[in-house]
């Protein structure tokens, strides 16, 4: 029998176990609620996300266009049909790009196409409008080649397109159709793109118009891809599929980051390693396609190569990145600027300098004239240097209204913009107009006596600055008078009235 004080010990054990008990009770009660709440605050969370993601895609989709691409066919070429019957070359234009078969990968039974000469439809991009009055940025793999393009907007609207430009050496390209009032994108900022920031890409995958795809940045500055001489990707696992090509890589307040440009893929479809041109180097081009119809690229006259670590050890550098000066062009930006031989560029600036692709992409993007501040490493000491950046002498790069394109007006003339180093080799500093770059054979030009070469200084009484203002000179023109140029040949200039077609 137990005693008085074991009993009380039992007592108070017990009381404090239903304390115990209580105390849980109590608080798995009040748990219930916090859960019910953290689960609906993680909710709002999600939905604000998916909020956000639809904003952007209803704000910016009629802006982002599908291209469709057409070629002359010659000799009866052989012409693969899709599933769904739309014909395909079987030089396909993305092929080199994304790997395996192109649109989606459907072929059926060849058959020869009957007119040799009519354009046909040989494959899909997209593109993105920058203006209101038609400008469309592209790749230069979708429109570069084209004999013919067609743009179709959200809104089920089509036009033809024309090629203004191209540089393939950036894979960009500037196209334009006749309209007013367009829906455009807005450039952002692409050096502050952060890795791990969502993104949203959008285009026509596979021909399926106006898709939508949502992934983050997975890396910036991708240089070593091997796709084009100038290369600084962003890179993106956002899922970007053939027909992609040309559309925009946008940020969650609706900005272009980027332009979305090729994959690394083994089957020809999305692997999550996508890469698109950074916007800033975007608009440097298409602003030079669209003002001069060349580009104008920045130079330094270094030549570089990448810092393995036992040349690291050699250089007695700490840093583990940065380019490596193997040799400074006489007479060069570089060399004036104090840069030697065995230089190491660890900065440029004030950002860490990684890959040399990014590296040279950047310098081939940066105005001439521009100063540029260097951090280098010199014999294990550091120092600074500022250098202004030159023009790439000598580099004809940008296909005025493409190779194939014909000449941009009614006059039978295509012209390009007077830059600097085009001026100086042709002999007309200090002069201002455009440069005709190409004449029709049997044209209204080229009977007047019009050849490549030739300085126009003004249509109509009007100076003339770039292409596009010779364009539009042209067609604001009396409709009842022949168009007036004022010409200049060497140092000689003279007037000639050439009728507008």
């Amino acid at each position: 029998m137990s005693t008085f004080r074991e009993r009380s010990s039992w007592i108070t054990l017990g009381g404090i176990a239903i304390v115990l008990v209580a105390a849980l009770a109590v608080i798995g009660y009040q748990a219930k609620p916090a859960a019910a709440a953290d689960k609906a605050q993680s909710l709002a969370v999600v939905q604000a996300l998916s909020d956000a993601f639809e904003q952007v895609a209803n704000d910016t989709s009629p802006a982002v266009v599908n291209i469709r691409v057409e070629k002359k066919m010659k000799e009866s070429p052989m012409v693969y049909e899709e599933q769904d019957g739309a014909p395909m070359s079987p030089d396909d234009l993305f092929q080199r790009f994304f790997g395996g078969p192109p649109m989606g990968g459907h072929r059926g039974m060849p058959h020869r196409e009957e007119a040799e000469s009519t354009p046909v439809p040989v494959g899909e991009g997209s593109g993105f409008i920058i203006s209101e009055d038609g400008y469309i940025v592209t790749n230069h793999h979708v429109a570069g080649d084209a004999d013919g393009l067609k743009v179709t907007l959200e809104d089920g609207r089509s036009f033809d397109a024309k090629l203004i430009g191209t540089d393939p050496q950036t894979e960009i390209a500037l196209i334009k159709v006749e309209a007013k009032g367009l829906p455009t994108l807005k450039f952002g900022d692409s050096d502050k793109v952060r890795v791990g920031q969502w993104v949203l890409a959008i285009g026509s995958p596979f021909g399926l118009k106006h898709s939508v795809t949502s992934g983050i940045v997975s890396a910036r500055g991708r240089g070593n891809v091997n796709i084009v001489d100038y290369a600084d990707f962003i890179q993106t696992d956002a899922s970007i599929n053939p027909g992609n090509s040309g559309g925009p890589l946008l940020d969650m307040e609706g900005g272009v980051i980027g332009m979305n440009t090729a994959i690394v893929s083994r089957s020809g479809g999305s692997n999550g390693i996508g890469f698109a041109i950074p916007a800033n180097m975007v608009k440097y081009i298409v602003d030079q396609l669209r003002d001069h119809g060349s580009i104008t690229r920045g130079f330094l006259g270094i030549n570089i190569q990448e810092v393995t670590p036992d040349l690291a050890k050699w250089f007695k550098l700490s840093e583990g990145h940065g380019v490596l000066v193997a040799d400074v062009t006489k007479d060069s930006p570089a060399e004036k600027a104090g840069l030697q031989r065995d230089d190491v560029i660890v900065e440029l600036d004030g950002q860490p300098v990684g890959e040399i692709g990014a590296f040279r992409s950047h310098i081939s993007t940066t105005a001439p004239g521009t100063s540029l501040r260097l951090s280098i490493i010199r014999g294990g000491n550091r120092i600074e240097k500022t250098v202004e950046v030159g023009s790439l002498p000598g580099e004809k790069v940008a296909k005025a209204g493409g190779a194939k394109q014909e000449p941009r007006t009614k006059l039978g003339i295509t012209v390009q913009g007077l830059n600097d180093d085009l001026a100086k080799r042709m002999g007309y500093e200090g002069e201002s107009g455009v440069v005709v770059s190409q004449v029709t054979p049997g044209s209204e030009a080229a009977r007047a006596g019009i050849k490549p070469g030739m300085l126009i200084k003004e249509v109509n009484r009007q100076a003339v600055n770039n292409p596009r203002e010779f364009e539009d000179a042209v067609q604001k023109g009396p409709k009842d008078q022949a168009a007036l140029l004022l010409i200049q040949d060497g140092q000689s200039s003279r007037y000639v009235a050439l009728e507008v077609s």
